[in-house]
């Protein structure tokens, strides 16, 4: 039986960063996915994984993302990128976070560079994080996505087991050590077809 309801952030909850850093690459003239092929390089220890376990600040994050990219040949504006983070949230999303809140317990479970409560651009995203039980930040936990201890955390501070939770994220690399703990996980490409998933699985409706 599902006792909680783990969401992402970004992507989930917002729309998703990838669409601003596709943007960002066409304005720029980078090969489509060139940030995408820059985190899965090195994914544990490259420049975006240090700054998400808050190992390095946003200055030094920057000259080292712009390193890996000149590596390859690549020039690109670290702080462009980390402009594309911020997402819009998305309503439906939310009204589904409310009525599992409402019956169930809930998690946030975000890789962020900067901690929400230091963070001056959350804006009418704060409701939203105040609406989870638990929130697990890699920037303040130091560890992230998809590092086990990191979901190990949620599920200690929810009090549940990974068996009895569900977990939405729309990276497959964070999905899979989810549900390698036996947790059941969906995939969050179109926020409809998730939220239709996730209704049969949790047995109430959600739209």
């Amino acid at each position: 039986m599902i006792e909680a309801v783990l969401f992402d952030f970004g992507g989930v909850l917002t729309s998703s960063p990838f669409e601003a850093f596709a943007a960002y690459e066409a304005e720029a003239g980078l090969p489509p996915d060139t940030i995408r092929r820059l985190n899965a390089t090195n994914p544990d220890g490259n420049a975006w994984a240090r700054m998400e376990r808050r190992e390095v600040d946003e200055a030094s994050f920057c000259d080292l993302f712009e390193a890996e990219a000149a590596a390859l040949g690549l020039a690109v504006d670290a702080r462009m990128v980390l402009a594309g983070l911020r997402g819009e949230v998305r309503p439906a999303m939310v009204e589904v976070l409310r009525r599992c809140s409402e019956r169930l317990r809930t998690a946030l479970l975000t890789n962020n560079v900067t901690p929400m409560a230091e963070s001056a651009e959350m804006g009418q995203a704060s409701a939203v994080v105040d609406l989870f039980d638990v929130v697990v930040e890699s920037s303040v936990v130091g560890c992230r996505k998809p590092e086990r201890r990191f979901y190990e955390l949620a599920c200690e501070g929810l009090g549940v087991a990974p068996e009895a939770c569900v977990f939405l994220d729309d990276l497959g690399v964070n999905l899979k050590p989810a549900r390698a703990m036996g947790m059941t996980t969906i995939k969050v490409a179109d926020p409809d077809d998730a939220i239709a998933e996730l209704a049969v699985v949790v047995g109430f409706p959600l739209g």
